[in-house]
């Protein structure tokens, strides 16, 4: 017997229940469990509202689409959301995500033909009435949707089609969004519109939750209405997901403050705060705009000039000081990032 929770409570006042409901069906079974607790001259009523199913097994959902390792939106939203609701998820993975919570690193595309293969196991042993489709980068792997629709002809196909992330990043080219929408849209029931200020996911819960509504018989108009309830609850409870990124940064700046002198490495800096150069540079070209190599650069470049200004330190000595192998390696440095050499910078009055 399958338990779907939701919570109804209602407060007693001078002997008045004020009470919220929530949406239900004639078939449902609806036990009330009540728990007193007595507050001065009122109480409060706790009632616990189960929904019953009739011991029918969950409809399967099919959505196709890709991977987000953060959680917040792809497959594993979809999962997450038709749990939630009742449903029972089953799934193609069209693209593997290398993903922060900064954004998409890398992209791994599954090929067509293993797209197809998930398609066709689950449309063959379960025959679910409705496919969500969202993320389709390749023409290939659309050419596997399309004919999949054509063949096996589901009550609703939705489309949340996805062309860019929710920090501007572009997904899928120009050509692929034109045939997303010359080729797949007509064969939609609906076709969810990104809102460009909502939070990363929402519009891939929204789709996901219409899905399990039009998979439980209400209209398209009520699953869009009860879908829209769900995600207002969802975001009034629940913030994005939030990385360490600020954190990471100034850790960074702390360890090339204390290090750059004998480490220029940004592998090293990478161990020194266990993560990947990859993400580290990440982090940084989001906040600052620039990579850790040319942060670690600038902390010299600066200290190079202090050096040449402050100090009656030859070249060669500043060359040691600064971690340089020789006063050649220093110069060729300095003129690089600077345009003159050392002696010359030395002899050039300040703001000349």
């Amino acid at each position: 017997m399958l338990f779907r929770h939701y919570y109804h409570c209602g407060l007693k006042i001078n002997s008045i229940l004020i009470a919220m409901t929530v949406w239900g069906d004639e078939s449902t079974v609806i036990v009330l469990q009540k728990m007193r607790f007595p507050l001065q001259k009122w109480e409060l009523h706790f009632f616990i509202t189960i929904k019953v199913s009739n011991f029918a097994p969950m409809k399967p959902i099919l959505t196709i689409t890709g991977s987000d390792s953060t959680g917040e939106a792809g497959v594993q939203a979809d999962i997450k959301t038709i749990s939630e609701l009742g449903g029972h998820p089953m799934t193609a993975v069209t693209s593997i995500t290398v993903q922060t919570t900064l954004g998409i690193m890398q992209f791994y595309d599954i090929p067509a033909n293993i797209v197809e293969g998930q398609i066709e196991a689950v449309m063959n042993d379960s025959q679910p009435d409705v496919v969500k489709i969202g993320l389709v980068r390749k023409t290939e792997i659309l050419d596997v949707i399309v004919r999949a629709i054509q063949k096996y002809r589901p009550r609703h196909v939705i489309l949340d089609a996805v062309s860019l992330s929710s920090r501007g990043d572009e997904l899928i080219g120009r050509d692929m969004v034109e045939a997303i929408r010359s080729r797949l849209s007509p064969l939609c029931t609906l076709i969810v519109r990104k809102d460009e200020n909502s939070m990363h996911g929402f519009s891939n819960r929204y789709a996901s939750a219409i899905a399990v509504f039009l998979n439980q018989g209400d209209t398209i108009r009520d699953a869009e209405l009860k879908a829209k309830a769900y995600i207002n609850s969802q975001v009034m409870r629940a913030s994005e997901l939030q990385g360490r990124s600020s954190e990471l940064y100034n850790e960074f700046l702390d360890a090339v403050g204390d290090n750059f002198r004998t480490a220029s490495d940004v592998k090293y800096y990478a161990d020194l705060l266990n993560v990947s150069s990859r993400y580290l540079a990440q982090v940084t070209r989001r906040i600052s705009g620039k990579s850790p190599k040319a942060i670690v650069d600038d902390h010299l470049i600066r200290e190079i000039e202090l050096q040449l200004n402050t100090t009656d330190r030859t070249i060669q000595e500043i060359a040691y000081h600064c971690g340089f192998s020789s006063q050649a390696h220093l110069s060729n440095f300095f003129k690089k990032h600077m345009g003159i050499s050392p002696t010359l910078f030395r002899k050039t009055p300040p703001n000349s």
